[in-house]
């Protein structure tokens, strides 16, 4: 594969089909993380080294042990375990190096486990039938929209604490009318590739 057709495949992932707003996958951390910048981007690390590492590990469990063995029907439950022990990692590394972050992320944290764009990018990658280095440019494309939205998101957000906002749109009223003028801004994209 050319390296346009990469950026095209990394593009079209970070930008076109963003996970959130393109595909509403993950909405659930999105809304509770991106209330201030700092832990909206320490969630977004997290989730893009588990997205990354998992998408990894998935493909080569797919090619060389679901695939060989005829056991493709395992391949969710299967990509839950990797999910999960990802998660676990980062979440025993950040509770050990960073308490205050820890208890910030709080309950979002080990919600990776379930965040539906880990588990979409590893059955994308499986259904188009990705190479192991467009299964990483995937990865790699997704992690960096989730990245990208949730900061345009969290500095919205900050910014609304300080604004004049109608007393019955605060909050998630209004971060769900930002997300969703954020949604057709990523929409436009569209129609460049």
């Amino acid at each position: 594969m050319s390296n346009l057709n990469l950026f095209a495949l990394f593009f079209t992932l970070a930008i076109i089909q963003n996970f959130i707003v393109a595909q509403f996958l993950g909405l659930c951390p999105f809304f509770g993380v991106t209330k201030k910048l700092k832990d909206a981007l320490s969630m977004a690390a997290a989730l893009s080294f588990v997205l990354i590492c998992s998408a990894i590990i998935a493909w080569f469990v797919t090619y060389y042990v679901l695939i060989p063995f005829n056991v493709l029907y395992m391949n969710t439950v299967v990509y839950i375990l990797v999910i999960a022990t990802f998660v676990q990692i980062v979440e025993m590394f950040i509770r050990r190096t960073n308490l205050t972050l820890y208890n910030a992320l709080g309950i979002y944290l080990p919600l990776i486990t379930v965040h539906c764009a880990v588990l979409g990018i590893t059955i994308i990658n499986v259904r188009e039938g990705f190479t192991l280095i467009q299964a990483v440019i995937a990865a790699l494309g997704g992690a960096v929209g989730v990245v990208l939205l949730m900061a345009i998101m969290a500095g919205i957000r900050e910014r609304l604490d300080l604004a004049d906002v109608p007393v019955n749109i605060r909050g998630l009223p209004i971060a769900i009318f930002v997300a969703a003028m954020l949604g057709l801004a990523f929409f436009g994209f569209g129609g460049i590739v």
